[in-house]
């Protein structure tokens, strides 16, 4: 019970910074036309804003990604998750930590330059993280 509480006490501070990652998000894809879709997510994956369709499925994926990514960074000794790149035939998913509790995943185009995809998504990940960790160390309102 305890833990149910504190998860959805940390859910609603996490909606707390939905309008902020979302600006992000719009300004990433104004500065990258080839991305198709962003979301941030938690690592659980719980949609914290969506610039993407089918949102939630997507998320789902991230967080079992996430944990295999997680699991593989450990067990070869690579350190802590940073990102993730996987190339398809009609393009890119790329998964990008964002602080200590969310995720930045984009779709992009196979025309992409991955160079320029990374430089991006780097920079706005961090920032999402920063938007992110500071929601959940706000204390909660009453």
């Amino acid at each position: 019970m305890r833990r149910a509480l504190r998860l959805r006490a940390e859910r609603r501070q996490l909606m707390t910074a939905e309008a902020d990652v979302l600006g992000e998000l719009k300004r990433l894809r104004a500065r990258v036309p080839q991305l198709t879709g962003a979301l941030a997510a938690s690592a659980d994956g719980l949609v914290l804003a969506t610039d993407t369709t089918e949102a939630e499925g997507v998320a789902a994926l991230t967080a079992a990604a996430l944990g295999v990514a997680l699991r593989l960074t450990e067990a070869t000794g690579q350190g802590g998750f940073r990102e993730l790149l996987v190339r398809g035939d009609r393009g890119y998913v790329a998964t990008y930590a964002a602080g200590s509790s969310a995720v930045l995943t984009l779709l992009a185009e196979p025309r992409i330059n991955v160079g320029r995809l990374h430089l991006e998504a780097r920079r706005s990940s961090a920032r999402i993280g920063e938007l992110v960790d500071s929601a959940l160390e706000r204390p909660e309102s009453p």
